[in-house]
This record gives C-alpha cells, structure tokens and sequence, in this order.
C-alpha cells in the first residue's frame, strides 16, 4: 500500500504567506526531503518543528554530536543530536532498529536535507506507528483545507495548528514548537548553574531576543523551568 504524501505538497507549500513559523507537524521522510530550503511548510503553512516516526538503521556517536540514519517506509534521512560538552550520557535511550519518535527541525546541509534533533523517544506500541501515518495524513488533508479557504482564513497562531496526537503530546507535557524546544535545551543541560539565557539565545538565534524571553517566562509560569543562581540561568523543575 503506497501511503506516501506526494512531494508537491511541501512544495506548493513554499509560495504561502509569511505565517509564523510555530507548530509541529507530523511527516515522512520524504516530505522532508523533498521540501524548499527554510521552515517546513504545508500549503503555505510554515512549522516550526517535525515530527517523524522513523527506525534507527545507524548510530555514530562523536565528542560533539550522535549522528543517527534514519529509515521509513518513503525514505531515509540523516539526524544528528548535539551533545552538551561532549556529555553522552544525556544521549536519547534508543536502539538500533528500533522504532523511535523524532521532534526536531529540518536543515540542509550543502544539497543534503537533514534533521536537528530536539527530542527522540523509543516507541514501545506498534500502535503509535499507525497512529503517525493518520497524524501525517489528517495534517496534508487540514493545510490542503485552511490553503483552499484563502490566506483570510488562516489560523492566527500557527500553535494551533499542531497536528500530533494527545497521546504522543503528554509525553511533551502538552508544549508545542517553540515552547518544547526551549525546554528540552534547558534540561539537556546538566550543570549546577544551569543554562544561561545568552546559551538559549545562541541555540535559538532564529528566535528574537523578545519572543524568547516570552518563551522563558511562560516555561517558568507553568513551573517547568525556575532560575538558579540568578535571573539569567535556568535548571528544569523535572
């Protein structure tokens, strides 16, 4: 059964109007690799993060970084997971073909599409191997559906607008985008002082100094983050 989304669809994608770039959407492979250079999109609708349902067919592992192959049933595709000063021991718990769950962003390196991993999680239920091909779906059918109503029409918070599952969500704490990416970077940090907002910023430089400031405040707000020795470190409350 071919339940491949065609490559045209990220591709018509690339001409829509300057939405944010928020939201995670759920995607194959080679969606990815098909896609324009910046920010995914979905007939215009721009995301700011992936999600992908992949098997681990290779790990490489380096003082700075793992470097994952990752396969499913439209392609293959590189990932790589950056290490906080070369600790390996905050490298995701996965096996080799295994199946995992993958949020990240896309880049491209040369010609060569890639992911930046964010978060990577084992899947232990064949079930949600399934359920990622209808997120995946449900996702191309909704932009195709916002896209075809004219650009008046589109959501005001590309937020809402993240088509994964609750059930894959609650792992993620019910966060979204930005909001997710932010948090995994303070807790992949490990010292005692925690991450400085000048670290997250030089993370997230794609990000205004403002918006992450707002991204913070709201993380502290919700109690997942809270500053340590000053205003300007954060540790995770987990």
């Amino acid at each position: 059964m071919d339940i491949s989304v065609s490559s045209s669809t990220t591709q018509n994608g690339a001409s829509g109007g300057g939405a944010a770039a928020e939201g995670i959407a759920p995607v194959f492979i080679k969606q990815i690799l098909y896609s324009p250079e910046g920010n995914f999109s979905l007939y215009g609708i721009t995301f700011g993060m992936v999600s992908c349902v992949c098997i681990v067919r290779s790990i490489d592992v380096s003082s700075t970084k793992i470097t994952y192959c990752l396969e499913d049933h439209s392609g293959q595709i590189e990932a790589h997971y950056w290490l906080e000063e070369g600790d390996s021991t905050k490298a995701p718990d996965i096996m080799l073909n295994h199946y995992v769950k993958l949020f990240g962003s896309v880049r491209t390196q040369g010609s060569q599409k890639m992911l930046m991993v964010f978060k990577m999680i084992a899947i232990m239920n064949s079930n949600e191997v399934c359920t990622h091909i209808l997120e995946v779906l449900n996702a191309r059918y909704k932009s195709e559906e916002f896209a075809s109503k004219g650009s008046d029409t589109y959501p005001t918070n590309v937020d809402s607008m993240n088509f994964n599952s609750k059930s894959s969500g609650d792992d993620s704490l019910g966060l979204e985008g930005k909001q997710l990416a932010v948090l995994q970077a303070v807790k992949n940090n490990i010292s005692t002082e925690g991450i400085s907002r000048k670290e997250l910023q030089q993370k997230f430089n794609h990000i205004s100094g403002n918006e992450l400031n707002s991204l913070i405040e709201f993380l502290i707000s919700e109690g997942h983050i809270y500053s340590s020795f000053d205003a300007d470190h954060f540790v995770s409350s987990e």
